[in-house]
């Protein structure tokens, strides 16, 4: 082997060895003493400390502007044997740790690897490739796009399916938590619970319940056996069965029903359906429902008061709505409680 690959071969090992701090150290000592023979050679022109550091990089990096440098046969010797070979050796060690420092955190990152420091942000858990994808879509949707991070936290062997527009964590475990807490898991005002494993996504729910009591959680079930079970141990996490069955029944009796369900449901195109808790005075849904329908083109469809479990779709008009009762409504695009509710733009006698 030449020796010239011997040698590319054996400062790479040695690049790869050194630590950032033993890096660190043979830099300084090399700024230091650089300095200290520069001014033991009477070098006056190099010695200020703005001078050096300008003349010492140019130097080091070979770029060589010529605008100063050393006058004395000790400055020009001292220069020649130890500043610009040390300094070159110093500054490609530099430069490879920076870079191999920015791979390293990038590819921590696609991997997963990384401590999140989010707050108010989504939270998935589980991986179910495409409908977790499509999952991920709908919350990116710009129709109903909340500025909060977006973190998918999964337990597979893979990378991050969308680097650059959601955040990723792999988890040993949904129940382990160092690994949840890298997710952000204790600071995160929404949890979606979509695991490829019923029993998975009881024993998740349970610990989300547990560490994070404050967020909104959702979980996703198969079967509605364990649905039910989730709900007598942790009535705040809202689940969502399968509805498969279902759907296909009403539309075989109501042909067309499975395209509305998917309307309402899909925040990317069309009328999509929204909810928003009542903030206001005492009213009935007559005046709502006229306001929704007259000035912001939706349709109130559904209250659920606010200490009630059960929803009351096509309301009466004549039905009292109360502060903290929540409000669902089609519509475009999502609402603000401005324009819901503001005083100088609802009427409610």
């Amino acid at each position: 082997m030449p020796l010239f690959v011997r040698f590319r071969h054996l400062l790479v090992r040695l690049i790869h060895k050194t630590s950032a701090w033993a890096a660190l150290a043979a830099l300084l000592f090399y700024l230091v003493s650089s300095w200290l023979m520069m001014r033991l050679a009477g070098e006056t022109d190099l010695v200020a400390l703005d001078t050096f550091f300008y003349w010492i990089v140019v130097t080091a990096s070979t770029v060589g502007y010529g605008d100063y440098s050393p006058s004395s046969p000790l400055g020009k010797l001292l220069t020649a044997l130890w500043i610009i070979p040390a300094g070159l050796s110093l500054f490609a060690l530099v430069v490879t740790r920076i870079g191999l420092l920015i791979q390293s955190l990038v590819f921590r990152g696609r991997k997963g690897l990384l401590m999140l420091k989010h707050s108010h942000h989504t939270l998935i858990i589980g991986w179910n490739g495409s409908r977790t994808l499509r999952l991920i879509e709908l919350l990116l949707a710009k129709q109903d796009a909340h500025q909060e991070a977006l973190v998918l936290c999964v337990t597979d062997d893979m990378e991050n399916p969308l680097p650059g527009r959601i955040d990723f964590v792999r988890a040993e475990s949904f129940t382990h938590p160092e690994s949840m807490q890298r997710a952000g898991i204790t600071s995160a005002a929404r949890i979606i619970i979509d695991t490829d494993q019923d029993d998975v996504t009881v024993t998740t729910a349970l610990f989300c319940a547990d560490i994070n009591p404050d967020a909104h959680k959702t979980a996703y079930f198969q079967q509605e056996s364990l649905a039910d079970l989730l709900r007598t141990h942790c009535p705040k996490v809202e689940v969502i069965p399968s509805v498969a069955v279902e759907m296909l029944a009403r539309s075989s009796l109501d042909p067309g029903s499975s395209l509305l369900h998917k309307q309402l449901l899909d925040s990317t195109d069309g009328m999509t359906q929204y909810s928003i808790p009542y903030s206001g005075d005492d009213t009935r849904i007559e005046p709502l429902f006229r306001h929704f329908k007259q000035q912001l083109a939706a349709t109130l469809i559904g209250v659920q008061p606010v200490d009630c479990e059960h929803m009351n779709l096509n309301p009466d008009l004549n039905q009292t709505v109360r502060s903290g009762d929540t409000l669902f409504y089609i519509a475009a695009k999502r609402l603000t409680a401005e324009q819901c509710f503001g005083k100088e733009e609802l009427d409610v006698r």
